[in-house]
């Protein structure tokens, strides 16, 4: 899933970069296309923070261990 997200920021990087060399200036289609970068990191970020969570979760947990005696 992660993946994924870098390869959609790539993607549109590299999209808002040829549109820059096409036009020579700043235009509203590379407005568009900040806007979906940015979602998309945030998008990064919330998926990093899940993952972290987890593994936090995961390294805090104790291990439950039944003595018999």
């Amino acid at each position: 899933m992660i993946q994924d997200l870098y390869k959609q920021k790539r993607s549109l990087e590299f999209r808002w970069q040829s549109e820059y060399e096409q036009s020579g200036k700043y235009t509203l289609d590379m407005v568009e296309i900040d806007n979906a970068i940015k979602n998309i990191i945030t998008e990064i970020k919330l998926e990093e923070s899940k993952i972290a969570e987890r593994e936090n979760k995961i390294r805090n947990s104790a291990p439950e261990v039944s003595v018999a005696t």
